[in-house]
């Protein structure tokens, strides 16, 4: 999410400043939280300074470039693993704990496409079986006179 532009965050404190409207009612004007304006007020009484802070970063991802690579290894030598047998062998290999969603989102990184259907051949059934079968009820019919 993007921080707030310095213009807003400054009309913000401004309307706080000239003590005509509550702090709730400053926050519905703006379509903010009552805990924004606090936060607005504490910013410029710290250091006067409202200007957004620098994103701190997040998590350091579990699967970096080296792992992604050994995944797409894996891949290649068993195409048809399942995610939880990728997510094992993976676990084994780097000897380094991965969830299932972990693998299933260093896959999407590779964009690596889901199976839609089994390995194996698929039994093909004929048109002409299926409107025989549907025809072939047991007991009598309702609704017929």
């Amino acid at each position: 999410m993007k921080p707030y532009p310095l213009e807003l965050r400054q009309r913000i404190v401004d309307a706080v400043d000239q003590q005509l409207w509550t702090i709730e009612e400053i926050a519905e004007m703006f379509s903010i939280t009552e805990r924004y304006v606090y936060k607005l007020l504490a910013l410029r009484r710290e250091g006067g300074d409202l200007t957004p802070r620098p994103h701190k970063g997040g998590a350091v991802a579990k699967l970096d470039e080296q792992r992604l690579l050994k995944l797409a290894e894996l891949v290649a030598a068993q195409p048809d693993a399942t995610l939880k047998e990728l997510c094992q062998m993976s676990n084994r290999r780097d000897r380094r704990e991965v969830t299932i969603s972990t693998i299933c989102r260093g896959l999407q990184k590779l964009n690596f496409t889901r199976k839609k259907r089994r390995s194996g051949p698929a039994k093909l059934i004929q048109r002409s079986e299926l409107l025989s079968g549907a025809d072939k009820r047991s007991g009598p019919r309702h609704g017929s006179g």
